[in-house]
């Protein structure tokens, strides 16, 4: 077989494309289908803080205390979900979360007074981020461990994919109205759960998976488990700062003159960056050593972040920064995701992807209600420059961990092309071959 280098360009794209996306289980690709569709009508969220400040006349701070109680609701779920996901199953966990966040999002664009809006965005938050531990865990059981950060990128990939093309259509619905956002992103949703329903099995073990004398894992095992919450910790500090790019970002260039189509170009450039970057950077990334690409990640976010604060009324400013913050999160999200999978014992994969979930989920309900806050009465230069302090701590947050005799930070990413795997963690106890590591993050796409 002839060296890569010597095909031609046509050739050479064909092979990387079926190294890349072949070899995985057609549920796999269902389930990627069902999430391509859900985010390509994904307006509301991105949308919403503009839509209350704007739209609605509602002051920043509003919006940021709906934000976090959109947070809140995910928070709870985080958890309960991931409960739900070890104990009923993944599809029924999925199926309902989704008919609920379709159910109530379609409520939200009819909605009207400042609590009524609360507590219905409590209630889309609750059901919206259910769909989360349950996702991961049907990818952790389909995927063999030496594919699941191909997985994971694919259907990352799908999210931003979604993201990209309903933040630039959206821009433009927007001008005729906000109930026409709402409601597509209900039907999408919709679709989404009998795409599952109907397409995806239930991949739950029948029983717990491990030696006769192994004990149960419950929520404190996980929450005793100091590596993994290490992880979530520092994950918490990124997912703070990933926060404001829905929310007070999109105040701050409102306040600043950007128009809602120019935002709604800005913010899907991080979407159509991740679709042209996340593959071949995911390859780039395969045996690479862990913890730089880590520390890497947190200050491109973090300083991406930290240069709005320059930005101005420059919408094409604020593309520039979108563009810094993104690369950091193409670096960051799949490889960590992949490795929560590898940390998370096969009969506890809800519970362990519910406690990570839960770090997004608290930096959605303390974010957006710190950055409003800050932005009214600061100003924005303090949202911003707090961003590039949170990024800087969390590289060297990771910097230490990889420091760690046998932390997994310090390892290579893993892949099918070199065949390398983390060492040092705790082994999966499931039936594959065991794949260790000690830290992970994962940047939202939602």
């Amino acid at each position: 077989m002839p060296a890569s280098s010597d095909l031609p360009l046509t050739d050479r794209i064909r092979r990387a494309a079926g190294e890349t996306m072949g070899g995985l289980p057609r549920q796999f690709w269902w389930l990627w289908t069902s999430t391509l569709i859900n985010k390509l009508g994904g307006f509301v969220v991105p949308f919403l803080s503009l839509y209350l400040t704007t739209s609605r006349g509602y002051p920043p701070s509003y919006a940021g205390l709906v934000a976090a109680l959109f947070g809140l609701g995910s928070s709870i779920s985080a958890v309960g979900a991931g409960v739900l996901t070890d104990r009923i199953g993944r599809r029924p966990t999925l199926v309902a979360a989704q008919l609920g966040t379709a159910l109530f999002t379609a409520v939200l664009g009819f909605t009207d007074g400042q609590v009524a809006i609360a507590v219905v965005v409590f209630l889309v938050g609750l059901c919206n981020n259910a769909t989360r531990p349950a996702t991961s865990a049907i990818i952790a059981d389909i995927v063999p461990p030496e594919d699941r950060v191909r997985a994971y990128s694919l259907n990352y990939w799908a999210i931003n994919i979604g993201f990209g093309l309903s933040a630039a259509a959206a821009g433009l619905i927007a001008t005729h109205g906000y109930l026409t956002l709402f409601l597509l992103d209900a039907l999408s949703t919709l679709i989404c759960a009998v795409v599952i329903f109907i397409r995806i099995p239930e991949t739950r073990p029948a029983e717990p998976v491990g030696r006769p004398d192994e004990p149960r894992i419950g929520l404190g095992t996980v929450f005793r488990d100091t590596r993994f919450m290490t992880v979530v910790a520092l994950n918490l500090l990124l997912a703070l700062v990933a926060q404001q790019g829905s929310t007070t970002l999109a105040v701050d260039m409102g306040l600043a003159g950007i128009t809602s189509v120019q935002y709604g170009l800005v913010i899907g450039l991080n979407g159509l960056l991740i679709v042209l970057l996340q593959i071949p950077l995911t390859r780039w990334m395969e045996g690479r050593d862990r913890t730089a690409l880590l520390v890497a990640s947190a200050l491109f976010i973090g300083w991406g972040f930290g240069l709005t604060a320059l930005a101005g009324s420059s919408a094409w400013f604020y593309a520039f920064t979108v563009a810094v913050w993104t690369i950091g999160e193409i670096l960051n999200a799949p490889t960590m995701m992949g490795l929560i999978a590898e940390l998370s014992p096969t009969h506890a994969r809800g519970r362990y992807q519910g406690v990570y979930s839960l770090s997004w989920s608290l930096a959605s309900f303390l974010g957006p209600a710190v950055g409003g806050v800050l932005l009214e009465w600061v100003g924005s230069t303090a949202v911003w420059g707090s961003c590039a302090v949170c990024g800087t701590v969390a590289a060297a947050g990771y910097a230490v961990l990889g420091r760690r005799p046998g932390a997994a930070a310090a390892a290579a990413v893993p892949g099918r092309r070199n065949g390398t795997t983390a060492v040092g963690g705790p082994a999966d106890t499931g039936p594959e071959p065991a794949s260790a590591s000690a830290s992970a993050s994962a940047s939202t796409g939602s």
